[in-house]
């Protein structure tokens, strides 16, 4: 019988019930009960010992975990009183167990610690998320190749776009294309602005390959850029840097956060850094861990954030530089290697 690969994850949910005093858990976000048995199924409930799912999935569950029971997901065994269930669900779906489970008296939402199992990638998750990566670098350098003065915001995106689905599994997200001053709406919706080829451009991007997500936003520069833009440029690149070169196993999310805040905002530019340093990727391209102020999670080995630090100037121009770095044991290694 094959082993499970999540193995660790299952025993640290398990010692959560113990914790939380949890008879049973019902688990169906699709995110998290891949992240849990490996299985990609939009039909799913995963309760530890058995993956309900329907007649069409029954072969796959034999085939990917045949150390799990399958059921019927219409006829799942709910045991004791107090069951732990993910928030996120539908508050249509929660009274229909309700009304389902009348023994139940106590549902306790788990939806956040679920989440954070998946934070530890797994040594196959890593390479996965390696792969996927360096696709992106690559798609990044042929889209460059493509870009044309004239085109709109629409166009370039769509060139990205194109490149994702013939050598990946398309977007882990919907590609960002900044024109000049829409850089400074940092999730800017691509439109028919027109690049005139001189103009700077931000984009961010990612593709999904093997069910697991990128992410990397890069800035075509101006041969000729303003005063305030190269200034803006170089100091959002040197607080990237110092975030990378900072981040390591022991310190938190919010101490890696604090690295590009406060350097930027001793530069003067701490308001126009209004979003968070990073986020974690993997089977959803926002996971845990988030390199956000105040967020304590410990980094450990095996984690991934991005580091993303931004400053954005309204209806004037904007620059953000994104790579995904992964914790080692002695600090991180940088999964993005396009030029920036």
């Amino acid at each position: 019988m094959n082993k499970n690969p999540f193995e660790a994850r299952v025993e640290e949910l398990k010692k959560l019930m113990k914790e939380k005093s949890l008879d049973s858990v019902l688990i169906f976000n699709q995110a998290n009960v891949r992240g849990l048995t490996g299985i990609d199924c939009d039909n799913a409930c995963f309760t530890i010992d058995t993956f309900y799912t329907d007649f069409r999935y029954v072969p796959m569950v034999h085939r990917l975990a045949p150390y799990l029971k399958d059921g019927d997901i219409k006829k799942i065994k709910v045991k004791g009183t107090k069951v732990g269930y993910e928030g996120t669900i539908s508050a249509a779906k929660l009274e229909e167990l309700k009304k389902k489970y009348k023994k139940v008296t106590e549902w306790v939402d788990i939806g956040k610690e679920v989440r954070e199992l998946r934070a530890i990638k797994t040594a196959d998750e890593i390479e996965k998320l390696r792969a996927a990566e360096k696709l992106n670098d690559e798609i990044w350098s042929a889209a460059q190749k493509k870009f044309k003065a004239g085109m709109t915001e629409r166009e370039m995106a769509r060139v990205i776009q194109h490149l994702m689905i013939d050598l990946g599994e398309g977007e882990a997200f919907e590609t960002i294309v900044c024109v000049g001053k829409n850089a400074a709406e940092c999730h800017h919706v691509p439109d028919d602005t027109v690049w005139n080829g001189k103009e700077p451009v931000l984009v961010d991007m990612g593709v999904k390959l093997n069910g697991y997500c990128s992410d990397m936003t890069r800035n075509i520069v101006p041969v000729k850029p303003s005063k305030l833009y190269k200034k803006v440029y170089d100091l959002v690149l040197e607080a990237n840097m110092l975030a990378i070169k900072a981040a390591k196993p022991g310190m938190t999310s919010g101490a890696l956060d604090k690295v590009a805040r406060d350097f930027l905002t001793e530069k003067g530019y701490g308001e126009a850094f209004g979003h968070s340093l990073g986020h974690g990727v993997g089977i959803e391209i926002h996971e845990a861990p988030w390199a956000a102020k105040k967020q304590k999670t410990k980094l450990v080995p095996g984690m991934l954030v991005t580091i993303e630090p931004g400053i954005y100037l309204e209806d004037n121009l904007g620059v953000r530089i994104e790579d995904l770095i992964l914790i080692t044991e002695d600090g991180c290694e940088v999964l993005s290697h396009s030029a920036k």
